[in-house]
């Protein structure tokens, strides 16, 4: 068996080509590779509280080491996220249909103010019980309705996918591009207000199909972040891109790649990495490996996974796969086929515990669980 030529630089003697929907003139469709970079995530949402703020207040889902949204049920508010590394601090105005999902666990604070707080981990005022009909909190003081909770994916190879995407990701209902988008989230009102001691347990899944539909709209945005998506945008790395993901089996060398974008090496890696926040044979791995697994989730055999991006050694290519995802591809391979979905349920919180996951406030609750 031939052993795998890679170098340092993640170069790999490929053959074959892998069969697949063909993504040609990508460069002028990012929403493509939008797709299939989402192609096989497992999201998870959960629901950590629904209500709704009055007056004077500063709520926040950081300091729980996980990801989190806020929906906007009714009335408006303003995202404060603090400065972290490669990225400035940013206020986001947000407004009834708008939502917003931080990827990590960054500090930030909801407030009824454009100017950010001095301190984005106080926390001020308290979230009462949602009322069956709206009511426009707007008309009332600073009012807002929210539906917050916090999401996960299940595997390493989803955490790579997530360090490609801009974070955060701001989705607008009024968007022109996505009429889905206002549609889940009238279904997500209705839900948020049916009657009952527990949050509808279908909030959490349209919550999932919004994150979707949220990230096909960041894809276009004017001030997208370094990342995949603005790399996109050039139309020579687009194509490039589109190349890889088409062909992953291909023998995509350093040297190859930058001559498919007609630059030297050197200037080729600088650019891709400053643009695209990796270097290339990190995406080239990334395409690779999340192709296999789409693979060997639909039950085909781990040597012909391997076959199909470019390995023939299949020792060389487990020991990539688990690099990459954190698993060997056997048992991924037993883990997708045996796997079951399974509903997640939200459960009814403890007042004032850090980090569990709740209903929503109502008349036998406390009249308030901060967001903290």
């Amino acid at each position: 068996m031939m052993r795998e030529n890679q170098s340092a630089q993640g170069d790999v003697a490929a053959t074959g080509n892998v069969a697949s929907d063909s993504l040609a003139h990508c460069a002028d469709h990012p929403d493509r590779v939008a797709d299939w970079l989402l192609a096989g995530l497992e999201l998870k949402s959960t629901l950590f509280h629904v209500g709704e703020y009055c007056g004077m207040y500063q709520a926040s889902t950081a300091g729980h080491q996980r990801a989190s949204f806020h929906v906007v049920l009714d009335g408006g508010c303003y995202l404060h996220v603090g400065a972290d590394s490669g990225r400035a601090a940013q206020t986001v105005a947000l407004n009834a249909g708008d939502a917003v999902f931080l990827l990590s666990d960054v500090p930030h604070a909801l407030t009824p103010f454009a100017t950010p707080p001095t301190d984005l981990t106080a926390r001020a005022g308290a979230m009462t019980p949602l009322p069956p009909e709206p009511h426009h909190p707007s008309s009332e003081a600073n009012g807002v309705a929210l539906a917050c909770g916090f999401f996960e994916f299940s595997t390493d190879l989803d955490a790579l996918v997530l360090g490609m995407l801009p974070n955060p990701i701001v989705a607008r209902r009024d968007s022109g591009r996505l009429e889905g988008m206002s549609q889940i989230f009238t279904l997500i009102q209705a839900e948020a207000r049916r009657p009952g001691d527990s949050p509808s347990p279908l909030l959490a899944r349209l919550t999932d199909l919004l994150f979707y539909y949220a990230l096909r709209e960041a894809v276009h945005a004017e001030d997208v972040a370094p990342g995949m998506w603005r790399l996109m945008r050039r139309d020579a790395f687009g194509r490039l891109a589109a190349a890889i993901i088409e062909s992953p089996a291909e023998r995509w060398t350093t040297e190859r790649m930058a001559g498919f974008v007609h630059m030297s090496r050197a200037r080729f890696c600088k650019q891709f990495a400053e643009i695209g926040g990796q270097p290339p044979a990190q995406f080239v791995t990334l395409v690779r490996m999340k192709t296999a697994a789409a693979l060997l989730r639909a039950g085909v055999s781990l040597p012909d996974a391997a076959e199909h991006v470019g390995y023939q050694s299949e020792s060389a290519f487990a020991q990539a796969f688990k690099r990459v995802t954190g698993m060997q591809p056997g048992a991924w391979r037993r883990q997708a086929v045996n796997a079951a979905p399974q509903a997640t349920q939200p459960t009814q919180p403890t007042p004032g515990a850090r980090g569990t996951q709740g209903a929503r406030a109502d008349a036998s609750a406390p009249a308030s669980y901060p967001l903290h």
